[in-house]
This record gives C-alpha cells, sequence and structure tokens, in this order.
C-alpha cells in the first residue's frame, strides 16, 4: 500500500493527519509542498487545492477526515 501525506510545516491539520495513519500502524511518505515545487505540482495534477492531502494508492482526500481515511485504506 501507497501512502503519501502532502503537507507544510506548521499545518496542525497535517500533523492530525500524520498522527491518525501512526496510531493505525500504516507507514507513509510525507511530501513537504515548501521543499519542492514537483510536490505542489503532483497536489494540483490531483484537482485539490489547498492541505493535507492523503493519497492512498493513487485516490486523493484533502483534510483530516477518518471516516473517508478509513475507506481509502479499507479499499487498498
Amino acid at each position: 500500500m501507497s501512502i503519501i501525506v502532502y503537507s507544510a510545516p506548521g499545518c496542525s491539520t497535517c500533523e492530525l493527519v500524520k498522527n491518525y495513519l501512526k496510531e493505525k500502524g500504516h507507514a507513509f511518505e510525507v511530501r513537504d509542498l515548501l521543499s519542492n515545487q514537483e510536490y505542489q505540482k503532483e497536489v494540483e495534477a490531483l484537482g485539490i487545492m489547498g492541505i493535507p492531502v492523503t493519497v492512498v494508492n493513487g485516490k486523493a482526500i484533502k483534510g483530516f477526515e477518518p471516516t473517508e481515511l478509513n475507506k481509502l485504506l479499507e479499499e487498498a
């Protein structure tokens, strides 16, 4: 399972997503939008503005939505 969390330093909602995934025992990659312009382009290509964006096996959601995160994780 591939999990990517697009975030930025100081984003409290991003931290909620990362902590949630850690609590559930999922490994994930963090992509800091401020450190790499390519990451911003990747998020824009998904049609999403804002952070956090969590991508699980190519499917993306924005924000911290535990119900939606669980659906993505279960489908993976």
